[in-house]
C-alpha cells in the first residue's frame, strides 16, 4: 500500500467520471501473452461480444437498407430484440455484482474507492459492466492505493495492461459516448439557463 499522493494512471488520456457495476478478486500475475482468465460467469463476456457483433454489422445493415428497406427494417427489429436480451442479462449481473460505484475511467485504467487496501503491483481479476451493456473482464494491475483520511476508504488505481484490442475498442467507444452525452447535457443546460 502507498499513502502518498496518487500518480495518475489516466495521465495523457481522456477520462470520464461514471457509475459502473464492478467486482474483483485477487489473482496471480498473468503469464506472458495471457489476456484473460476464466470468467466467474460464462455469460459475462457475451455482452461484449454482442456489442462488437452489432458494431461490426452496421455497415452491412446500411448496404442492405440501400437495396431493400423492408429487410433492413426487419433486421433492425431483430437487433433491438437481441439488445433487449443483453440488457436483461446485464440487469441480472448488476444484481449479482452490487450497486454501481463512482469511478474515473480512461483507456489506460480505472480508479475506484473500496474499504480494503491493495498492494501496489498486485493483480486482480476485474469484471466491469458498462451501461451499454458491455461486460469487460481481464486481469488488471494495481498501480496505486491511497487512503482517504476523511472517509477511511482507499482510492485504488488499476492499469488495463492486459486488455486486448477488442476490449480497448469497446472501452474507447464507451468513453467517447459518455463524453458526447456530457457535452449535450452541458449545451442543454446553457440553453435553459439563458
Amino acid at each position: 500500500m502507498q499513502d502518498d499522493t496518487l500518480s495518475d494512471v489516466h495521465a495523457g488520456y481522456f477520462q470520464i467520471h461514471d457509475y459502473l457495476a464492478l467486482d474483483y478478486r485477487s489473482t496471480d500475475v498473468p503469464a506472458d501473452g495471457q489476456t484473460s482468465q476464466p470468467e466467474q460467469s460464462p455469460l459475462f463476456g457475451l455482452l461484449g461480444e454482442l456489442h462488437l457483433l452489432d458494431h461490426e454489422s452496421q455497415h452491412l445493415l446500411r448496404q442492405v437498407g440501400e437495396r431493400d428497406r423492408n429487410l433492413a427494417a426487419y433486421l433492425k427489429i431483430l437487433g433491438k430484440r437481441v439488445d433487449l436480451i443483453g440488457r436483461a442479462l446485464a440487469l441480472q449481473m448488476t444484481e449479482d455484482m452490487g450497486a454501481p460505484v463512482a469511478v474515473t475511467l480512461s483507456e489506460a485504467g480505472l480508479s475506484f474507492s473500496t474499504d480494503e487496501a491493495m498492494d501496489v503491483g498486485s493483480w486482480i481479476n476485474l469484471r466491469l459492466l458498462l451501461p451499454t451493456p458491455i461486460g469487460l473482464s481481464a486481469p488488471v494491475k494495481v498501480v496505486n492505493c491511497a487512503r482517504d483520511s476523511s472517509s477511511g476508504w482507499y482510492l485504488i488505481q488499476v492499469s488495463f495492461e492486459q486488455f486486448n484490442d477488442a476490449q480497448r475498442q469497446l472501452l474507447s467507444r464507451h468513453i467517447v459516448q459518455k463524453q458526447a452525452q456530457e457535452i449535450r447535457a452541458a449545451k442543454n443546460n446553457e440553453r435553459t439557463s439563458t
